[in-house]
């Protein structure tokens, strides 16, 4: 037996009630009966022939990199576009959106993480100002479908065959990274063509491109043209870690500047977010925290000076002009990928492409490391090629 959905063959995993085998593996998206066929869902499409719009023009190096992508999906092959935090790949990938709604096909771009959705939307919403854009996610399931859909990687299950064109941004993230079954889920909603977008390139992906089954097309250069940032690494003990993360807040609350300070457990969030509320406004947020949306629209509006987070929020959100902290940073949890998708979120702003960013650790591990070595390795290609594009 094999289900048409997850593609399940392991037989632990099928149930007979009462003459009727089902899949167990994937009943948390609903129970599909052996033999059924899950029907592609029937979207509204509309051929679109307006223009996007953007608060800033792509520079020349994203041009090229939209271009590129176009090329490769127009010749049915899917991509993977490999940018630095910061560099506009959902913009780059706005030209796709475009080529596929001009034809009058569907598309959807979905995302690991709720929050990400949300800002996603939002940003897709003041490109593309004449469709409508619909976010799909918990909380935001009363409409699933739009000119654009915007969505977790769990909420794909609703959408069997539907999508000519799928996005899928932070792959390597959590839950969708090394998840299976998420993965065929996904691969169940797309009938035409898969862009994929990252930061930190998963070696399954790598694998993909080495072996010629997907393209690859890299842009590292920020629109600013300000390199990325590279951390500070400073080594001490846990206590004066803390005290070090008091000094710091203390001076950015001087200069007007907001602190993103990501720490490893979800109770480290609560307990330096109670100790520091005494000086400043601040909060903690997890991702078991119940009011997440508020307390990121507080910090949004400068209402909340120091926030604590665990890596929830280490992809995909863009606060300008916030400089970052990491508190223990050679705990476990902070592997390669999240470090580099952290100090991302530093000098992403136009109007303050700088910025600070700071390694606490008692000693420096392997993933600090490599943060480093990668992102100097990033702001290395884009100066190699500016050179040579000058001299040409």
């Amino acid at each position: 037996m094999k289900c048409l959905r997850c593609k399940n063959e392991n037989p632990s995993f099928f149930y007979n009630d009462q003459g009727i085998w089902y899949c167990r593996k994937c009943i948390e998206f609903g129970r599909l009966n052996i033999g059924d066929v899950c029907k592609p869902n029937v979207l509204s499409k509309t051929v679109w022939k307006g223009d996007i719009r953007l608060q800033y023009p792509l520079t020349d190096h994203q041009k090229y990199c939209s271009k590129k992508i176009i090329s490769y999906l127009k010749q049915k092959k899917s991509v993977f576009l490999y940018a630095a935090t910061g560099a506009g790949k959902t913009e780059v990938s706005m030209g796709s959106i475009a080529y596929y709604l001009h034809q009058g096909k569907k598309v959807c771009f979905a995302i690991s993480r709720r929050q990400v959705v949300l800002e996603i939307r939002e940003r897709l919403q003041e490109a593309f100002v004449d469709l409508e854009v619909v976010a799909v996610t918990q909380g935001y399931t009363d409409i699933t479908d739009g000119d654009i859909i915007v969505c977790t990687t769990h909420q794909l299950y609703r959408y069997p065959q539907s999508f000519d064109l799928l996005i899928l941004d932070e792959v390597d993230a959590f839950p969708y990274a090394n998840n299976e079954l998420l993965k065929e889920i996904a691969k169940n909603a797309c009938k035409g063509e898969i862009l994929l977008l990252s930061a930190t390139p998963d070696e399954e992906s790598l694998l993909k491109i080495q072996n010629g089954e997907m393209e690859m097309v890299s842009l590292f250069e920020r629109p600013h043209k300000h390199p990325l940032i590279i951390p500070k690494v400073i080594h001490l003990p846990l206590f004066f870690q803390i005290l070090y993360v008091f000094l710091f807040c203390l001076q950015m609350k001087k200069e007007k500047k907001q602190v993103l300070v990501f720490v490893p457990k979800k109770q480290d969030t609560n307990w330096m977010a109670q100790i520091f509320s005494v000086f400043f406004s601040c909060s903690g947020i997890h991702s078991s925290t119940k009011n997440k949306d508020d307390i990121l629209d507080a910090f949004r509006r400068k209402t909340l000076s120091v926030l604590f987070s665990t890596t929830l929020l280490e992809r995909g959100i863009t606060i300008p002009s916030v400089q970052v902290l990491v508190f223990h940073a050679d705990h476990p949890v902070f592997t390669t990928a999240s470090l580099i998708q952290i100090f991302g979120r530093v000098g992403r702003s136009f109007n303050d492409p700088t910025g600070i960013g700071v390694c606490l650790c008692q000693s420096s591990s392997l993933a600090i490391k490599n943060c480093i070595k990668q992102l100097k390795k990033m702001n290395d290609t884009v100066f190699c090629a500016t050179n040579e594009s000058t001299q040409n």
